[in-house]
């Protein structure tokens, strides 16, 4: 008889892996080195936690900052026993944390993953040995914005105090000044004639249209080379800077990169005697007194830097012919109220549009509140219902997120350009990713495309109608005109000729009337 011995089956020992923590705070203050104990302490306790881990080391920097990697003894430690192959994972608690510089945290990520190390970042939830270069721009992107965030904010700061201390340095100096070799202002002659005889003017009671005219019909050129405008005259008059002072943070910019005019948001900074004066102050405050009496006068009131309209119709009527707003004006020995286009009445020869008579108008806007009225059912109603049928939640919002990913991913392929000016990644790479974000933006923009398609409106519009709708089933019919209607529902009106205009609803339908 044979026996044959079969031996058991061992067990194979998993090999454990090998986890290291890596700790930095920036300063050696009490409060933060309490904080390095508590990571340490967290880091310990978690190692601990998996059998499957082996404690590899916890290294950790104090006292450091963040944005240089090689004058971190610790973390180049831990990189020194990465590369000899003593750890297999590293638990970081932010990116940050591991560096605050694009450069250096690419270069070591794309370090450790070549030589098979991976690195987990807690707060962000990031594993790089699941990470797409797909997704490394993006954490790239959005270090690289915290980045930009952080110089601004240190950019700002400096400006800030120049301001207080007044040897701040205007990036543009104002029609009438020139800057001298030491960057400094000095008075420009020649403007420095014009901004006095327009102060002179608004003095000797002309209108800053008035002023505009003779100015452009002087040929004296603005700055940029172009005609005078009652807006240019006005901001002219209105500008400090004339009388030797600087009021400094007049405007200001948000973190979305939007300019805002600064009404007591932020401080703002009047340095007096700044540079020499072209005017004396009483005649920059004489001249101000006059313009907003006659502001007033009018019945024109300035709001956030704009003038508001004082009749229904201003500025919502458009030449079909050159595209310029119309202009109300007083004909026939003052019995007669016309609009006029912007351009004729500046060059006849530039637009050929003839006036339209303000009642002709206010008549065409009764006839076609009218007929809505009266034809509801067959226009506004079935529309509505239209609407509110194609154009679902679900799509509005589905284009909003088209929307967004395709700003997402401009802001990947400048990251891509930059990343590719700093040489840290090659040409290959970069023409790789570049044609996969510019293949997935054009799928967005594909989808978005059809998506606009069957939606027929916007939600505002949707909203519009609905109004418009609303007021239709239960009004009467309408027999004088009312400003407060036509603001309601009238976005604008096209002139196209003394016998035919459109109206443009605020609803997205657009009403031709003959007159």
């Amino acid at each position: 008889m044979n026996i044959r011995k079969i031996e058991a089956h061992k067990p194979i020992e998993q090999k454990k892996l090998r986890v290291a923590a890596y700790c930095r705070v920036s300063t050696d203050n009490t409060d933060q080195l309490e904080s390095l104990e508590t990571q340490k302490s967290h880091y310990e306790s978690l190692i601990q936690l998996h059998t499957e881990w082996e404690n590899a080391g916890l290294y950790y920097d104090t006292g450091i900052t963040g944005t240089k990697a090689d004058i971190r003894e610790k973390l180049q430690n831990l990189l020194i026993a990465c590369r000899i192959g003593k750890v297999d994972l590293i638990l970081v608690k932010s990116i940050s944390r591991l560096s605050r510089n694009t450069t250096d945290c690419l270069s070591i990520v794309r370090e450790l993953i070549n030589i098979g190390v991976t690195i987990f970042f807690e707060k962000e939830n990031i594993n790089t040995a699941e990470m797409e270069s797909e997704l490394i721009l993006s954490i790239l992107s959005s270090m690289a914005e915290e980045e930009s965030a952080s110089i601004s904010k240190n950019e700002k700061w400096s400006v800030q105090r120049r301001m207080a201390a007044g040897i701040y340095k205007m990036p543009y100096v104002p029609y009438g000044y020139q800057r001298d070799n030491n960057g400094d202002m000095i008075i420009e002659l020649n403007e420095a004639g014009v901004v006095r005889y327009i102060f002179n003017a608004v003095l000797a009671g002309q209108g800053t249209d008035a002023i505009a005219a003779a100015l452009s019909d002087q040929h004296i050129p603005t700055r940029k080379g172009g005609n005078w405008s009652g807006s240019t005259v006005r901001d002219i008059i209105a500008n400090e800077k004339y009388t030797g002072d600087a009021l400094f943070q007049k405007t200001y910019t948000d973190d979305m990169f939007h300019c805002h005019n600064n009404h007591g948001e932020l401080k703002t900074y009047l340095v007096s005697e700044h540079h020499e004066p072209i005017i004396s102050r009483e005649t920059f405050e004489r001249a101000n007194a006059l313009i907003l009496q006659r502001s007033k006068e009018k019945g024109i009131i300035r709001e956030t830097g704009k003038y508001q309209n004082r009749f229904a119709f201003s500025g919502k009527i458009t030449c079909g012919i050159c595209s310029d707003k119309y202009k109300r004006r007083i004909h026939n020995n003052g019995t007669e109220i016309a609009w006029v286009c912007n351009t004729h009445i500046k060059d006849i020869k530039r637009c050929s549009a003839k006036y339209v008579r303000d009642d002709v108008l206010k008549a065409a806007f009764i006839t076609m509140l009218n007929k809505l009225i009266f034809s509801r059912k067959l226009i506004l109603r079935p529309l509505y219902d239209s609407i509110r049928s194609d154009s679902t939640d679900e799509s509005i919002q589905r284009m909003q997120e088209l929307q967004k990913l395709i700003e997402k991913n401009t802001k990947k392929k400048n990251t891509l350009r930059q990343l590719r000016a700093q040489s840290i990644i090659d040409n290959v790479m970069y023409n790789q990713e570049l044609n996969l974000l510019r293949k997935a933006s054009d799928d967005y923009r594909n989808e978005l495309a059809v998506l606009s398609c069957y939606t027929s409106a916007e939600a505002h519009e949707v909203t519009e109608l609905e109004k418009l709708l609303r007021f239709t089933e239960s009004a009467p019919v309408i027999e004088n005109f009312d400003d407060e209607l036509f603001q309601t529902f009238v976005d604008h009106i096209v002139v196209y000729g003394r016998d035919c205009i459109e109206f443009k609803l605020k609803c997205g339908l657009t009403l031709k009337e003959a007159i």
